[in-house]
Order: C-alpha cells, then structure tokens, then sequence
C-alpha cells in the first residue's frame, strides 16, 4: 500500500473511533494493555532483530531496546489513559448573545494525527493510546531502525482492538521508511490533519521545512540546570546529578549547567565530582576550568547542544539576570531548572524564563506526560502556538463552536 493509500485507509475509519463512547474508547485501551503485556515475549523477540541491527552507538540502543519492564511501563501508561477524563465534547465556554443564539465552544478531535518518530518503539504505543482515548485516527511513520519492533506492536494493538468487536484500521503504519517517504508522508494534505515530529533536531527541522501538513514542532532539548550562590549543596549535586545521569538519551536531560560564581568558587568541585564519577565528560568556560582543572574547554557551539550522551558544559555567571539572560539565549526553551533558596531568586526565575517547563528546587527529568499525571504523552512540544510543554490528551483537541437559534437571521 502506497504512503497516501495508507493515510486514505486511517482518515476513511477515523469515524470508528471519533463518534465512539468513552466507555468503548477505554475498552480498547484495555485490551491493547493487557495484549501488550500477554504477547511481550513476541515484541520483545521482534525488538531483538532491531537491536542486533543497529549500528548507531549505545545510546540510541537505548532509546531502541524493549524489555518486559519497558512493555509493563507502556502498558500501565495505556491504563493510566483509561483513568482520565476524556476531553472530546468538553464544553470550555458557553454564553448567549443579545439576538438569543446559544453559543458553546466544544473540545473535538483533530480527525487524523500523523506521528513520524524515530528510534523509540515505545512512541508507537503511546501514539495509539493517546489518539484512541481523544478520538482521533493515528497513522504512524516509525524509522528504520525500528520497524520490526513497530509492525509488531501495530499488529498486536490492532489484533485486540478487533478482538473486542472494534474496527482497528483507523490505527495504521506506513511501511516505507526511506528519506523520500518521510517527505511524502509530510505533504499530505487532505488526509492528514496535524503532524507531529519527534526525535532529533534533524527531523523536526526537515518536517518544518518540507511539510504541508500543519506541524506542532516538538523541540529537542538543550535543558540547563543553574545553581544559585544561596543553594544547599547536596540538594544541588544530587538534581544535577540526576537531571544528567538518569538516562542521557532522552531531550529532558540536563546538557547545561549554569553557576553563580560565589556558589562555584567554594564548592564547583564539590558539585562536579558525582559527575566525573559517572563518566560524565565535563567542558565550560575559562573561569569553570580554573576552578576545576578536570573541567575542559567548551567551543560557543558546546553551550548550544543537545548531546545525549554523558556531556555537560559549565558556565560561571555573576548572578540570576546574567543566568536568565544566558539561559534564554541558549537553551531549547525545553526545561530548565534553578536550585535554590532564595524565593525572590526563584520567582523572578519561574517567571522570566521562556521555557515550556520551568523547576525550582527539582530535576529536568520530570518533564514527561506520566510523570504530570496525563497517561502517555505525544511529545514535548516547544513552541508557542496550540500546545506547549508535556503533550497529553487535551493537546491532541481542536474545538469547534455549536451554535443553536429560533430562527435568526442578520440583518
């Protein structure tokens, strides 16, 4: 089947699961849990084919590698789906004019979501639940390096659904992995609604560029961590040393670490050292490396980068506006983090910060849809316009306005 036959097929079944009740939509969702949980050894064997294949390093391994484990978190996440509200047919405003019209403003589905993603199998079921439960057809481009994992977990998904006397085929992956076939997928229009990029910088920039389908861009991650001069100590190694070391792989890890100069003369090498334990590779600026020798030095490009891997780069600054300014100028508007313990410091931070997430006293690693209570989630999307930060269910809605009359007419 053709990539624009593939979109055709989910967009001509997309009715199956936008008119159905929420009672049904959770019924699909359990029965894509539990089959995910009963058939693990069979992902988990097709998972193994793309593992051996891969050849791109061990942190993208990472991001690719399923085990029993990993299938039990995505399948809890669908439960946790069953477990909240449905946002389809929510009324978010409702008045009535001066002529008489009843007017509502309703949360509705999108109609057809197209997902292209890259290494993480686990996107794939996180995909389909979120479109099932906000009623929305799902047609997923998953990379190379991952399809047999993907066709896998589709067929499983779909396989219960229809167990359970549901039509499936609004859920749908293409089967063309090829540069040129991203680019088709990307334009088209007419059959797909909204297109949601998720994975490296490369392909969200190639979706901004080449699609003619509406796209929420879902940014990488260039997350700072900055210690203020007032901060406890062991508060702050230990939020740097998770933000950083818990999983590298991942676009909610810090990469940057920000330091008022008072805090980093008595205690950077304090603050560093759990990282050097761990392997983590350390650069920054002229005044980190003299206060810390083991600190290399850092090239302008250094304090712009995602790395996803064990890398940081340091940077001194004198106070919280130069952090502020720094933090702006630098990072990926993804999450960023001060540790604290002046509030005035830290409110003035929450609020001048132009990140879609913004800590105070807590670790970047939080930026995730399970851990915000939404089930799942779509990606974190870093712009401005319709969705911004951790994307759960009420992101994947559009609205429409109802507007009931007795028969006026303008004059």
């Amino acid at each position: 089947m053709t990539i624009s036959e593939t979109c055709r097929l989910a967009k001509e079944h997309a009715g199956a699961v936008a008119y159905s009740s929420e009672s049904d939509k959770n019924q699909m969702l359990s029965l894509a849990a539990d089959a995910l949980e009963a058939h693990a050894d069979e992902i988990i064997a097709a998972n193994a084919q793309d593992v051996s294949s891969c050849t791109r390093g061990e942190q993208f391994r990472d991001r690719l590698m399923l085990n029993a484990a990993r299938i039990a978190g995505i399948a809890e996440g669908l439960r946790q789906l069953v477990r909240l509200s449905c946002p389809v047919g929510e009324v978010t405003e409702h008045y009535t004019t001066a002529n008489g019209l009843d007017i509502s403003r309703v949360r509705v589905p999108f109609g057809v979501v197209g997902i292209i993603y890259e290494a993480r199998p686990n996107v794939t079921a996180d995909a389909v639940g979120l479109c099932i439960k906000s009623g929305n057809a799902a047609v997923l481009r998953g990379s190379r390096d991952a399809y047999t994992s993907n066709e896998a977990i589709v067929r499983i998904i779909k396989d219960a659904i229809r167990s359970g006397g549901y039509d499936p085929e609004f859920i749908q992956l293409i089967a063309d992995c090829s540069h040129e076939g991203a680019r088709e997928f990307m334009r088209q229009k007419g059959t797909l609604d909204v297109l949601i990029p998720r994975g490296s910088a490369s392909l969200i920039q190639a979706a901004l560029e080449h699609a003619t389908v509406p796209v929420i861009e879902t940014g990488t991650g260039n997350c700072h961590v900055y210690v203020e001069k007032s901060a406890d100590m062991k508060m702050a190694a230990k939020i740097l040393c998770n933000a950083k070391t818990q999983r590298t792989s991942v676009c909610n890890a810090c990469e940057s670490l920000v330091v008022d100069d008072a805090f980093a003369r008595e205690h950077l090498d304090v603050l560093l050292l759990p990282l050097l334990e761990r392997g983590v590779e350390i650069v920054g600026d002229e005044k980190a490396r003299r206060y810390m020798p083991a600190v290399g030095p850092a090239s302008e490009e250094d304090f712009y980068k995602e790395y996803l891997a064990m890398k940081i780069s340091v940077k001194i600054v004198q106070n919280a506006d130069e952090a502020i300014a720094w933090i702006n100028e630098h990072s990926t508007h993804h999450s960023e983090s001060i540790v604290t313990e002046d509030k005035a410091a830290a409110e003035k931070f929450l609020k001048m910060i132009d990140s879609a997430c913004v800590y105070w006293n807590a670790s970047t690693r939080f930026t995730d849809g399970f851990e915000f209570g939404f089930g799942a989630e779509m990606g974190i999307s870093t712009q401005k316009l319709h969705a911004r930060g951790p994307m759960g269910l009420r992101e994947l809605t559009s609205y429409k306005f109802v507007i009931r009359g007795s028969g006026q007419i303008r004059g």
